[in-house]
């Protein structure tokens, strides 16, 4: 179970942060607007330097298109919704829609992105946590900040944290016998600029100019995946 070692300390901190956040939720409801704008924009600015780093932007916006087209197919923003309500029902909380609206922000937020990746596959395959343990403190300390402005929903995204990175971890060893070096490694440079894009979006959410669906737009890294490889095979059968 070491494997899993940094997974769980991901989602600990996760929790941890989300708790402190709790204390500190008797913020002047402006000052907690002007600091949910704050959020907003250095989110924003996260997603842009990350979008920024394709290297075929081809790859990127359709892999954004398709996975849009079969994420409004499977509605997933609504059934993530549905689940932050039903949270919020079984724990009787008073603030309508925070808690769905912690859970899917902080969950989209915690969960896009290359280090949930490449942290994940280092301690499956070498029982290495350091990528996993940086980005621990760094989800802790956003989750402490969320949780300020948008509740207690932020720590039940605690779970898909740890199942998403641990059923990496678990499989980590296969995935790396099975996909070629070169192929992992365009994937998480253009899987890296999509999921910036979905973390930009995530900003403009944040500081209320839009209502992007991001959660629809997930589906997107999984074409990534798959585009990446067609391109691969295409070039080496050719």
């Amino acid at each position: 179970m070491m494997f899993l070692l940094g997974t769980l300390v991901n989602g600990a901190l996760i929790i941890i942060g989300t708790l402190l956040g709790k204390m500190l939720h008797r913020i002047p409801e402006q000052m907690k607007k002007t600091v949910m704008y704050a959020i907003g924009l250095s989110v924003m600015v996260l997603g842009l330097q990350m979008g920024l780093k394709s290297q075929h932007f081809l790859i990127v916006i359709l892999s954004l298109v398709i996975g849009a087209v079969i994420g409004e197919l499977l509605s997933l923003e609504d059934k993530l919704n549905d689940l932050g309500q039903w949270l919020e029902k079984k724990i009787g909380s008073k603030g309508k829609g925070s808690i769905s609206e912690g859970f899917v922000t902080a969950t989209l937020i915690f969960v896009i992105g290359a280090m949930a990746i490449i942290g994940a596959l280092d301690s499956g395959i070498r029982g290495d946590h350091s990528i996993l343990y940086t980005k621990s403190i760094i989800d802790g300390f956003t989750a402490l900040i969320l949780t300020t402005t948008l509740g207690i929903g932020v720590l039940f995204s605690a779970v898909p944290v740890v199942l998403y990175e641990g059923t990496i971890a678990l499989f980590a060893t296969q995935i790396n016998n099975f996909v070629p070096h070169v192929v992992m490694s365009q994937f998480i440079t253009e899987m890296t600029s999509a999921g910036g894009i979905m973390i930009f979006a995530i900003g403009l959410n944040l500081t209320g100019m839009t209502k992007i669906k991001v959660a629809n737009l997930l589906p997107g890294i999984l074409v990534t995946a798959a585009i990446v490889t067609i391109i691969y095979f295409y070039h080496h059968v050719v």
